[in-house]
């Protein structure tokens, strides 16, 4: 042989060999057991109060622990301001576990969250510490109370105390004297102090339920009690030799709801004072309550039941009168924003509401006669990140071309002049910023479907990146190497509007071919699916494409994205019949305009709305969808929280035939194709209950299907060892033996 080509096939055999072991092979053992594309993430950060620089948690390289340490915005110089040394209790060796943390007005004190425990959602209940930065010293906060049972701890303003719930009251720490207050007494039971029932919690994201007057004084605080409230069990069944019910007060649809109210106390102790706001406090909801500024005054968001009026009222706490400032109605429904900020010596406070047909900022007059728009256009502020009074402009997320993308945009406090750009055009997909106080510097989180979240430090107003604090590269290099196919962003036209959707096909993709077509959805109105961004669940969509099916999902109308107020209330009424319609429109477009799409063979999956989603399609378009899979999902919509389905689908009562067509329970006995159902035994959110009636309706009905549970799994069926790995294995094994996947 030529030695020659026998160089040159040496030259490629290597180059071959580089290539095979660079490239990877995605699986799902990758994704859910060994954690190989886990993100890394950056924080968390608190900007300083001089705006200079941002403190931020590192592990402490000589004692197992993390210090709190300062980077100086400009010129990136490090410092430590609490070594993890400092953070040892006494006669322990271990410095305190940071899960958070927050500075005192003046920084001389630093309040730290440890030893943590979940309640429903989030770890709020825990142990907190004090770590005086003055004399060096380090103190339990409740030390006496039972361990980890201390929630939503708070400095006064002066720093002088320390306010925080236990066990369903409310007490203050005097960090001189340490002697512990217990400002209520009757929480127990029905009654809750400080804090709020399941959900207020999930569906107004209510948790932390008292505030500090701004001299320090006084403390305003929300009381629940749950009495009447009706109580579902969760069932216990592998924890013990006997099973053991969990109870939960959780208000169903049309069902009696907590009984709400706001008081206010003397921090010295004393008699709770209440506001007398009108309406039945059990058919309306108190869903924010915050001091002004410089006052005695607090003002209270209260909605009514049916989530289409938001009633504002200032509450003075020395005489306890009520005045109604503002009203906000919509002829659907009403969500609750977190932006209001007052400006001019609080003669002004900032408002968002889609009066306009957009969601927009206003700027709205103390006694609520004057209300001047801040942005405007025909776009949505998706999200305020600063309001800076000083430098007269307000900060905000918005994406006025590209529904999937997110942009940083500022617009003058006056309303004068038009919207500007602030994030640069090299960044395509999702940025978030976490902005100082002053708008110079921000903390940038840019990412896209194939880039995973890169955070820098960057000034503002030009956006110039001055360090990259976190770009996840080696994450980037690991997805790189599996020279998977990117989703493909298209629209899809079905006469009443044009959707966004995504796609992603298969590696070795052959358009001559005909390949099975696999649907992801969402479609309710809390969520979105087509978005630019990276997604975890995004790495199982391509897994299942590699394995020979192509990917779609969209949006219906009604999803939560910036397309304005018409697009996102068209909904209002009819969960799951209007999201089903534009699904199944979307489909039958999708395999008319793709040949190389196999119209028999058709599935479609989705988790929680997007079960409920699943089975609606499965059951009213069974010509069109041949298998499905639902995760966690409602059956039946009189069986969910009150306040979620009541504010989409208005009040049961008013709209008995909604509710009805909506339940994919209702359709059952239309189900053709394979289906399989799964759900956590211990799912607090939609409760195992509605998996039960469907699978007792399909008996009914002689429907085969396929089915498993996972016993004391929550909504999310991640608890518990090997649980993720499993439920994706199971659900990969219900795709490949009832939608054959490849090209034919």
């Amino acid at each position: 042989m030529n030695k020659n080509i026998v160089a040159l096939f040496a030259v490629f055999l290597v180059a071959y060999q580089a290539q095979s072991q660079t490239l990877k092979t995605l699986t799902l053992e990758d994704i859910y057991k060994n954690e190989t594309y886990n993100q890394k993430g950056f924080g968390p950060v608190r900007w300083m109060k001089d705006n200079r620089g941002y403190s931020t948690l590192e592990s402490n390289t000589e004692i197992e622990g993390k210090d709190i340490v300062k980077y100086d915005a400009k010129s990136g110089k490090r410092t430590v301001l609490v070594s993890a040394s400092q953070l040892i209790p006494k006669d322990e060796t271990k410095a305190l576990e940071i899960s958070d943390y927050q500075w005192s007005t003046d920084d001389s004190k630093l309040l730290v969250f440890t030893n943590t425990k979940r309640v429903w959602r989030y770890n709020t209940k825990g142990d907190y510490w004090v770590l005086d930065l003055v004399t060096n010293q380090l103190k339990q906060l409740g030390a006496d109370l039972p361990e980890s049972t201390l929630m939503f701890a708070k400095f006064s303003p002066d720093a002088s105390k320390v306010a925080f719930v236990s066990e369903l009251n409310i007490f203050v720490q005097d960090l001189k004297t340490n002697k512990v207050e217990q400002l209520t007494t009757d929480g127990g039971d029905h009654i809750i102090n400080g804090t709020f029932d399941w959900v207020y919690e999930e569906e107004l994201s209510c948790r932390d339920g008292f505030r500090w007057s701004p001299d320090g004084e006084h403390i305003a605080y929300w009381q629940s009690n749950t009495e009447g409230v009706g109580t579902f069990y969760m069932i216990n069944n592998i924890d013990s030799l006997y099973s053991k019910p969990i109870p939960m007060p959780y208000p169903k649809v049309g069902t009696t709801l907590s009984s709400v109210k706001v008081g206010v106390l003397p921090v010295k102790g004393g008699e709770t004072k209440w506001f007398d706001i009108p309406g039945d406090p059990r058919n309306n909801y108190l869903a924010r309550m915050d001091f002004i500024p410089n006052s005695n005054e607090v003002m209270v968001q209260q909605l009514n039941r049916p989530q289409n009026q938001n009633k504002v009222w200032v509450g003075d706490i020395e005489s306890m009168k009520i005045n109604n400032i503002l009203t906000e109605t919509d002829d659907a429904f009403l969500d609750i924003h977190d932006d209001i900020r007052w400006l001019d010596h609080e003669k002004y406070f900032t408002w968002s509401s889609e009066r306009d047909g957009w969601l927009h900022l206003y700027k709205v007059s103390r006694n609520g006669e004057e209300i001047q728009p801040i942005t405007k256009g025909e776009f949505d502020v998706i999200n305020i990140n600063n309001i800076d009074a000083k430098g007269g402009y307000v900060y905000y997320i918005a994406s006025p071309d590209n529904f999937t993308q997110r942009y940083l945009y500022r617009s003058r406090i006056n309303g004068k002049g038009k919207a500007e750009r602030i994030t640069p055009v090299s960044n395509m997909g999702q940025s978030n910023y976490q902005i100082s106080s002053d708008a110079k510097w921000a903390i940038q989180t840019f990412q896209n479907t194939t880039t995973p979240s890169r955070y820098s430090l960057v000034s503002l107003p030009a956006h110039k990146e001055v360090r990259v604090l976190e770009d996840n590269s080696e994450l980037k290099q690991k997805y790189d190497a599996l020279a998977i196919n990117d989703k493909e962003f298209i629209k899809v036209n079905i006469g009443d509007d044009v959707l966004d959707a995504w796609m992603i096909k298969p590696k070795d993709f052959d358009a001559t071919k005909k390949y099975p077509l696999f649907f992801y959805v969402y479609g309710e109105p809390a969520g979105s699916t087509v978005q630019d961004k990276w997604e975890r669940r995004g790495l199982w969509h391509h897994y299942m494409a590699e394995q020979g099916y192509v990917v779609v999902s969209l949006d219906n109308r009604g999803t939560k994205t910036p397309r304005g107020r018409d697009w996102r209330k068209s909904i209002y009424g009819q969960i799951g019949i209007l999201a089903s319609e534009d699904q199944s429109k979307a489909a039958t477009e999708i395999l008319k305009t793709y040949n190389f799409l196999d119209p028999e063979r058709v599935g479609i999956w989705g988790w929680s709305g997007g079960g409920q989603m699943t089975l609606n399609c499965m059951f009213r378009y069974p010509e069109i969808y041949k298998s499905g899979l639902a995760v966690s999902f409602v059956s039946d919509q009189r069986l969910y929280d009150a306040t979620y389905q009541e504010r989409y689908m208005g009040l049961l009562e008013d709209n008995v035939k909604g509710y009805h067509d909506g339940s994919p329970i209702n359709y059952a006995q239309n189900l053709e194709g394979n289906l399989m159902v799964i759900h956590g035994t211990a799912d607090d959110n939609v409760h195992y209950q509605s998996y039960e009636m469907l699978v007792d309706r399909l008996i009914k009905y002689n429907k085969l299907f396929s089915m498993m549970s996972y016993p004391m799994r929550s909504h999310s069926i991640h608890e518990r060892e090997n649980t993720q790995y499993h439920l994706w294995q199971t659900m990969e094994k219900y795709w490949k033996e009832n939608l054959p996947a490849g090209g034919k």
